[in-house]
């Protein structure tokens, strides 16, 4: 079965943080893994940056950099802030490509000739101070069904109802703060109510989806769809592709959802198989699942549906596992307000499974969880240290001990052996069950478990002192107990696949098929010296503030390779264009060197001719102002000015400093 996984596109206008993976990215990322690893499905994980949208005009202006600037530093840091988490996608692409305009476009007219986009005269924001239509996310102002101040132009966060911007109760510019006036122009609409009896009998048979998504979607249907603008007045965005409608873009949200196609679609010819993409979004043997947050709900349960519904060429979602929100201090994080934990901050610090262990314990999978570090530093050390690692670190270092890493026979199980055996059985069959149904913290805590089973076995079975009696009999309870450790890899490598690939390699097993649980063993193999897979939060934070304070140290050998050398400036001037550059010319005995140094602004240039400086030569030369600069001179900072440091006596120039 092929299975087309898609996460959220994530604005290309700020860093990940915590709500967002736990949001989206991270359950889709284990979804993903179990299914392609574990149960070696065809299945691939579509996502890419939403690159298009005033939320990333807004912040390109408060920057003076360019919207595609902006778009390519986020792009970059996001997609570097997955890998480093380990979300793993199969294609990470971008709504600013040619291939997504080109496909965003075709998809419009089709349904734009299919008679369901309908052109609309209309009174719209516009703000005299700025010249220009105001989009949206430029205007806000009290939500007209709730009174909630700060509603934004399409939504109210407050209440959830979408808006109009020319709805909103004393509305203002985002930009200039002024109270903009309504002015005539046009723009195209997506005619909802005539697939509202469609997707009500689609949504209707979608019993086996999460009760929050589905009765979400429903109600909304229940209370009558009304046609949505998908266009608007900017120039940043995908160009609406009719004649009459220059200088407007499709609105973000009816271009970034047609990024899962254009994604999949650049994927397909990156790999040589330009009609592949077609085998995942035209067969309706697939099965697309959509990991999104619970604000993402309506888009892609009833907006993104009734688009495809009127393409027509397209699959419709099988599953649409929206979660919760992840809050912090009992609010929801936002990038936008800047209240959030960033991902970055975290994978700095700490081993990213440790993040992505303590998260997949919270999940808001029904409702909201809420982020408490404390928590999270209780879950890793329980958990992570004292249980998992703990099983692992006194089982293979035994092992190492009195059998030199060779994983010894089993003996016919006892009842003890019979009891564990049953239990790693029945702990496949509900893993298997939970993950299938994005019940993916009961799955992880299902695998705890196992590991919390196995360390009372090896509690009961005392191969430390059957060691003393029978060799035979210690080495039978030791490979029962790696037979465990090697299920317990195979169980949490959607959780923390750092780790379980690290330990991987120790008992050298490379697999990470599902039915491996039914025969665990690796008896006869000659395993790796045991390393420390989890230490507790406070020894990582210790050993840490060890590191920190060893790079404020430099070895005397590092020191050795600095140049330092007496020379006399033989002329010097100014940089134009600068207040404090000079541009200063160096006798250094054999040679003459150009540096260029920010003293102008306490040094007058006649003064400094004939001074003695030291200079430290063998720094790579570097342009400034487009002069190239040889060498560093050394100063003194006082009162925030730069001082000379200057020998006592006349030494000649290249003399060495020692």
């Amino acid at each position: 079965m092929r299975i087309l996984i898609t996460s959220a596109l994530p604005y290309a206008n700020g860093s990940v943080h915590l709500g967002h993976l736990a949001g989206c990215y991270l359950p889709a990322d284990i979804y993903f893994k179990f299914k392609k690893y574990l149960l070696k499905e065809d299945a691939i994980h579509i996502c890419g940056t939403d690159e298009h949208g005033v939320p990333i005009t807004i912040e390109a202006e408060k920057r003076k950099i360019s919207p595609s600037e902006l778009v390519k530093q986020y792009h970059d840091e996001i997609k570097d802030t997955f890998e480093k988490i380990g979300v793993e996608f199969t294609h990470f692409s971008g709504t600013a490509r040619p291939i997504h305009h080109r496909l965003a476009q075709e998809f419009f007219l089709n349904i734009y000739n299919k008679g369901y986009i309908k052109k609309k005269e209309e009174q719209t924001l516009y703000c005299e101070s700025c010249k220009r239509f105001l989009p949206d996310r430029y205007v806000e102002g009290e939500c007209p069904h709730c009174g909630s101040p700060g509603a934004k132009g399409d939504q109210c966060e407050i209440c959830g109802r979408w808006l109009d911007p020319a709805s909103l109760l004393s509305p203002r510019c985002k930009i200039c703060g002024g109270t903009p006036i309504k002015k005539d122009t046009f723009h195209y609409y997506f005619l909802l109510p005539d697939l509202e009896k469609k997707l009500y009998d689609w949504l209707s048979k979608k019993d086996y989806w999460k009760p929050n998504v589905l009765n979400y979607a429903l109600s909304w249907i229940k209370e009558g769809l009304r046609a949505r603008s998908i266009t608007r007045d900017m120039e940043w965005g995908v160009p609406v592709p009719l004649e009459e409608a220059k200088g407007k873009v499709l609105y973000v949200w009816f271009d970034a959802p047609i990024g899962y196609i254009s994604s999949t679609k650049e994927w397909a010819e990156k790999i040589g198989k330009p009609d592949l993409w077609k085998e995942y979004w035209m067969n309706e043997k697939v099965k697309m699942v959509h990991f999104i947050g619970k604000d993402n709900i309506v888009f892609h349960a009833i907006i993104w549906p009734a688009m495809l519904m009127a393409d027509g060429n397209y699959i419709l979602p099988d599953n649409i596992p929206a979660n919760e929100y992840l809050n912090m201090g009992g609010g929801k994080m936002s990038t936008s307000r800047g209240v959030a934990m960033w991902v970055r901050d975290y994978i700095d610090k700490y081993h990213p499974d440790y993040l992505r262990f303590g998260l997949s314990l919270i999940l808001p999978e029904t409702k909201d969880s809420e982020f408490s570090y404390d928590e999270w530093i209780q879950n890793v050390n329980n958990y992570l240290a004292n249980n998992f690692g703990n099983l692992v670190q006194r089982i293979i270092t035994f092992l190492q001990k009195h059998f030199s890493g060779r994983v010894p026979d089993r003996k016919d199980p006892t009842e003890l052996e019979n009891r564990l055996l049953e239990t790693i059985k029945q702990t496949k069959r509900n893993y298997v069950e939970f993950m299938n149904n994005f019940k993916f913290r009961d799955a992880l805590k299902s695998a705890i478990n196992l590991s919390s089973e196995a360390n009372r076995y090896i509690d009961f079975a005392k191969p430390w002192d059957k060691i003393k009696k029978s060799r035979e009999n210690a080495g039978s309870v030791l490979s029962y107990s790696i037979a465990v450790i090697n299920s317990l890899r195979v169980l949490f490598y959607p959780f923390i696949p750092f780790s379980c690939k690290k330990l991987g390699k120790i008992l050298k097993q490379d697999d990470l098929d599902i039915n491996i649980l039914d025969n665990p063993f690796i008896d006869g193999t000659q395993i790796e010296k045991p390393e420390i897979l989890f230490r507790k939060i406070e020894e990582v934070e210790v050993m840490e503030k060890q590191r920190q304070e060893k790079k404020q140290f430099v070895s005397f050998k590092e020191f050795s390779k600095m140049d330092l050398r007496v020379g006399e400036i033989k002329s010097a001037e100014k940089v134009p264009g600068t207040d404090k550059l000079v541009k200063i010319f160096v006798n250094m005995g054999n040679s003459e060197k150009t540096i260029v140094a920010g003293i102008g602004d306490v040094y007058e240039v006649s003064e400094l001719i004939g001074k003695k400086i030291v200079v430290i030569l063998n720094l790579e030369p570097r342009k400034i102002k487009g002069i190239l600069s040889e060498g560093m001179l050394l100063a003194a900072e006082v009162d925030g000015k730069p001082v000379l440091l200057v020998p006592e006596q006349d030494v000649p120039p290249g003399s060495i400093v020692k």
